[in-house]
């Protein structure tokens, strides 16, 4: 047997420092807060409340109905202008007809912008709704 074999197996090793605990740094929290307190008064369902949902739902409806109603006049009504002006039809830009590039081609740039604008207004609508509850 060796004999430092017995010295290694009978002393105690040095204690490992333990890491320090993780420390997570949100800069959102004052957003939480918000968040918070908003749904706090909601949950509540005082008259509050109440009133504050729904000025948010008709917002919310009000901001669909209108983009509704730009797509439809403007993506719907194309069929009825081309039916209306056979010669516009008649166009060619890029080597494609005039409907097909309208219809086929730049109206889901043009759904994708409305779509990005609805996301952005329904947010700012909430965001609205949450500093009227912080301001109260």
């Amino acid at each position: 047997m060796l004999p430092d074999a017995d010295r290694l197996v009978t002393e105690d090793p040095q204690p490992q420092p333990q890491p320090s605990p993780r420390v997570r740094i949100d800069l959102a929290a004052r957003r939480h807060v918000r968040v918070d307190r908003t749904l706090r008064e909601i949950e509540e369902q005082t008259r509050v409340g109440e009133v504050l949902i729904q000025g948010l739902i008709r917002a919310q409806l009000s901001l669909a109905l209108r983009l509704s109603a730009v797509i439809a006049v403007l993506v719907g009504g194309l069929p009825l202008l081309f039916a209306l002006a056979p010669s516009l039809a008649e166009v060619a830009v890029f080597g494609l007809r005039l409907p097909w590039l309208l219809l086929g081609v730049l109206a889901y740039p043009f759904l994708f912008a409305v779509a990005w604008v609805h996301v952005r207004q329904a947010e700012r609508n909430e965001q609205d709704l949450s500093d009227f509850v912080d301001s109260t």
